[in-house]
């Protein structure tokens, strides 16, 4: 387990971090109903017990839609975004921190019965697709889909599941993991399938705002080096899976 001091920290450094993400992201991140105001999953966890050996206190609020916790980390009005795929638009006000958090498959969910076949990005033209506002999926795939495809942007990943079930979309893109815990959440999991090639495969990564006071190499370092060591013992995925469990108990 890495273990920091305070101290090693200079002492012009915060010692508290306002954090935020994608508030529809379990089992690594979602709202905590025993406190409304608040983001808990795998994500919150492990940024925990990196922080917590540096004397350094996080909050990880729950902010709003996805959209605006990337319209808050621009402006500064948050410190740190619990998880984020690189995209060169939010490399201009984002400084990301290696390694990557885990890497996340995205994969083409569509109505059970309603499969078809799906082995590259054009196999999407004229298809109607759903997703969360301002969702990436990688630069490469974004780029293409802006100039070729046909996807919805909502407010939540289940107003695109519903558009699917009542056949207003044909697909919808979410990540693998997300996918499998929310339709669950949702009862749904017998209603999707997700076909059998990703979209992208993408690192999620910890980012901090470049107009952060809190944003500094030092402290950008030491948290660098305390995620290396975690990602490397397996312990990012073992508190995957735990709280993929209290999700689902949760339900």
């Amino acid at each position: 387990m890495f273990q920091a001091t305070a101290a090693a920290l200079p002492a012009t450094s915060c010692t508290t971090l306002t954090v935020s993400g994608n508030p529809e992201y379990p089992p690594l991140l979602w709202r905590d109903d025993d406190r409304p105001g608040y983001l808990i999953g795998a994500v919150p966890a492990l940024l925990e017990e990196i922080t917590e050996p540096l004397g350094v206190t996080i909050e990880v609020r729950d902010i709003g839609s996805w959209a605006r916790v990337q319209r808050m980390a621009r402006q500064g009005d948050i410190d740190l975004v619990a998880g984020a795929f690189i995209t060169s638009e939010r490399i201009g006000y984002l400084d990301y921190l290696l390694p990557p958090i885990t890497y996340m498959p995205t994969a083409v969910w569509v109505p059970s019965g309603q499969e078809f076949v799906y082995r590259h990005w054009p196999d999407l033209l004229g298809k109607r697709g759903s997703t969360l506002i301002n969702n990436s999926f990688g630069q490469n795939f974004d780029r293409y889909a802006d100039k070729n495809l046909n996807i919805e942007g909502v407010r939540s990943i289940e107003q695109s599941f519903q558009m699917a079930l009542v056949d207003r979309v044909d697909y919808v893109l979410y990540e693998v993991l997300q996918g499998e815990v929310k339709l669950e959440y949702l009862g749904l999991a017998d209603e999707f399938v997700a076909l059998e090639t990703p979209i992208s495969r993408e690192g999620l990564f910890f980012a901090f705002s470049k107009a952060s006071s809190c944003n500094s190499f030092e402290l950008r370092e030491l948290i660098a080096d305390a995620l290396y060591k975690l990602v490397n013992s397996g312990r990012v995925d073992e508190l995957i899976r735990q709280y993929k469990t209290i999700y689902n108990d949760a339900s």
